[in-house]
């Protein structure tokens, strides 16, 4: 059986994948930790995506996975579109989620610019909670916030630079045609982050794209309505 490989997006960690994990047990699954965030908020953050794509695709060489299905959200998914734009034949499926092709984020919550600014004024640890509140439709009060701010917070103020300058200096837009292989795209209808234009894109560009729409949900649609997203995704990597 194919092996699935998640990867979250910025100022996540592994542990935010635990409900996707359990509902595709007996299937092989890795769940990485960018450089920077999670487990890995030790290292150094990286300033490119293609850095990060060169990242998790060496470390999933080392750990023997060379033919997996795929998962991205937000700047994973990004890290997702360069890994496939690297190496095609690796990635059987590919999931798309609350993420787009345009690292400029337009129609963000706010600028990546001011996002820097803010960093530097309000620190680490006040940018984490402030941004894993624009990840969720009831903001700060939803029942995953608090677990998501704790992995938000390990991230040190250049992981979260670095992190920002990597999306804000990238675009894929022109290597979505190229795309070959079988892609689900999936959005959650109140996304701050990432509006329906972005979503769109993915979608009408990718030549094997299928689109899921996740109401009543923001950024967050795996940890908001698991079952929901769980049962869409596993569907599409095992059907």
């Amino acid at each position: 059986m194919i092996p699935v490989v998640f990867v979250h997006g910025f100022m996540g960690g592994s542990r935010q994948w635990q409900s996707q994990v359990e509902a595709l047990a007996g299937v092989e699954t890795y769940s990485v930790d960018l450089p920077g965030f999670g487990e890995n908020a030790h290292i150094d953050g990286l300033d490119t995506i293609a850095g990060f794509s060169d990242w998790v695709l060496a470390d999933l060489k080392s750990k023997g996975i060379t033919h997996f299905h795929l998962v991205g959200h937000s700047m994973g998914g990004m890290i997702a579109q360069e890994m496939i734009s690297q190496s095609p034949d690796s990635v059987d499926r590919l999931v798309l989620y609350g993420t787009g092709a345009q690292g400029v984020l337009p129609g963000r919550f706010e600028t990546i610019a001011t996002s820097k600014q803010r960093a530097l004024s309000d620190g680490p640890h006040a940018t984490a909670r402030r941004i894993a509140a624009t990840w969720f439709l009831n903001g700060d009060t939803a029942g995953a916030y608090e677990t998501c701010a704790a992995i938000a917070e390990r991230s040190s103020i250049q992981a979260i630079l670095a992190g920002l300058d990597a999306m804000s200096g990238w675009t894929g837009v022109s290597k979505l045609p190229s795309f070959m292989a079988k892609t689900l795209v999936v959005w959650g209808d109140h996304d701050r982050t990432y509006p329906w234009t972005q979503t769109e894109e993915l979608w009408r560009s990718i030549p094997k794209a299928s689109l899921a729409v996740i109401p009543d949900c923001a950024h967050a649609a795996h940890l908001e309505k698991p079952r929901i997203f769980n049962d869409i995704v596993k569907d599409f990597l095992t059907g």
